[in-house]
């Protein structure tokens, strides 16, 4: 017959373990270092973007810095004044105007008349009419700066005036200063081989002086 009070069995003492405890420890000490470094590692992203930007700054600051600085005027006048003196150092020299050298009428002998200026008329047709080099009658006429049509009266030398008689022809004129009758009629402005008594014919050089 079993007892009737059945025997208590042996109930096995509970032991206490502080495994949770060290491990929540563990975890929360996990969680504080992986904190700490992630915090570390935005600063440093933070403080390297500054760096970079204050150099990229640096850098443009250093090319303005080297770009060359032109001198600006004050104002237009200044800037006028300015290129008009760069202009004129620019502009070449002209060279002096050559003047002709004067000749006195008794260095070419023969005699002296005056010729009016006539419309289309220059220098260089006026001394080959009289059969004298342009630089001769310049030179006769060195105060006149510019001839003019119907104003400009110049002083032109020729071997002589011939006041025409009886009998003189051209032909006979000419032979008896040694000149063509061709040189006699371009000075006196004939296209005709006639004379009249009385007339006044210029007689040129018979070269060219």
């Amino acid at each position: 017959m079993e007892d009737e009070f059945p025997k208590k069995r042996n109930i096995r003492p509970t032991e206490k373990s502080n495994l949770p405890v060290v491990t929540l420890l563990v975890l929360v000490l996990l969680v504080l270092a992986m904190l700490y470094v992630g915090y570390e590692y935005i600063s440093d992203s933070s403080t390297n973007s500054e760096e970079l930007t204050s150099i990229v700054v640096d850098s443009s600051v250093g090319q303005n810095a080297e770009e060359p600085v032109l001198d600006e005027p004050a104002d237009e006048d200044e800037a006028v004044a300015e290129t008009g003196r760069k202009a004129e150092e620019e502009e070449p020299e002209k060279p002096a105007k050559k003047e002709t050298p004067a000749i006195s009428a008794s260095s070419l002998g023969g005699q002296q008349i005056t010729h009016a200026v006539k419309s289309g008329e220059t220098y260089s047709s006026i001394a080959a009419r009289y059969n004298l080099k342009t630089e001769t009658l310049k030179g006769l006429n060195s105060s006149v700066p510019d001839i003019k049509a119907g104003v400009t009266k110049l002083k032109v030398q020729v071997k002589a005036v011939h006041t025409v008689g009886p009998g003189d022809i051209l032909r006979v004129v000419a032979n008896e200063y040694n000149v063509s009758k061709g040189a006699i009629m371009k000075a006196n402005g004939k296209t005709r081989d006639i004379s009249e008594r009385g007339e006044k014919l210029i007689i040129p050089f018979p070269e060219k002086k």
